[in-house]
């Protein structure tokens, strides 16, 4: 019987992923946090380092079961395969995303799945401008890139929902007042 949770937080391009798991990092209680990008390899030799990353990953998380902590995760395998389906990689990574997924869904823990999005999409436009942003050659930062993310983000959530009713699948509107995303995220995970 799961006794810790296990949130990935994940979300475009600018829609909030860095404060919001800071935010869960600092408010639920033996909790840790990890932010993972990928691998940079968009060939397809990168096919073969992404599941070698991901499925060590996986076996990471099952180690950390009823161990009392929590896990949150800033983007996971699930960007993996946004990447891809957006034509960032020269690979497609769907039968490696359906096969973790189905893994991640066996984990031993309360799982939930946040997307974080934004109602207004010129939000992104102010977000991706401010100082101090990492950019990734891969995809840098432009609002369409967000758009385009942001609609697969949330194509996915409902495909996660449909088909495992184990993981807590929860969309989270973030242009709005910070404190009320932080009361949603509070309600919506249990804490």
């Amino acid at each position: 019987m799961a006794n810790s949770k296990l949130i990935v937080v994940e979300g475009a391009q600018g829609a909030g992923k860095t404060t919001f798991t800071d935010y869960l990092r600092y408010s639920l209680s033996y909790t840790n946090l990890y932010r993972l990008c990928g691998t940079s390899d968009s060939s397809i030799t990168g096919l073969e380092k992404a599941k070698k990353m991901y499925d060590n990953l996986l076996e990471y998380m099952k180690k950390l079961e009823n161990t009392s902590v929590n896990l949150v995760f800033d983007r996971t395998f699930f960007t993996e395969e946004i990447y891809c389906r957006l034509g960032k990689k020269a690979y497609s990574f769907t039968d490696v995303y359906n096969k973790l997924l189905d893994e991640f869904s066996k984990l031993d823990f309360e799982i939930y799945y946040l997307t974080l999005y934004v109602e207004d999409e010129k939000v992104f436009e102010e977000r991706l401008k401010r100082d101090g942003k990492a950019v990734f050659e891969s995809s840098k930062f432009e609002v369409e890139n967000s758009i385009k993310q942001q609609r697969e983000y949330l194509k996915m959530a409902e495909d996660i929902k449909k088909k495992y009713p184990n993981i807590k699948v929860i969309n989270i509107r973030t242009d709005r007042k910070k404190e009320d995303v932080e009361r949603e995220i509070r309600e919506q995970v249990g804490y």
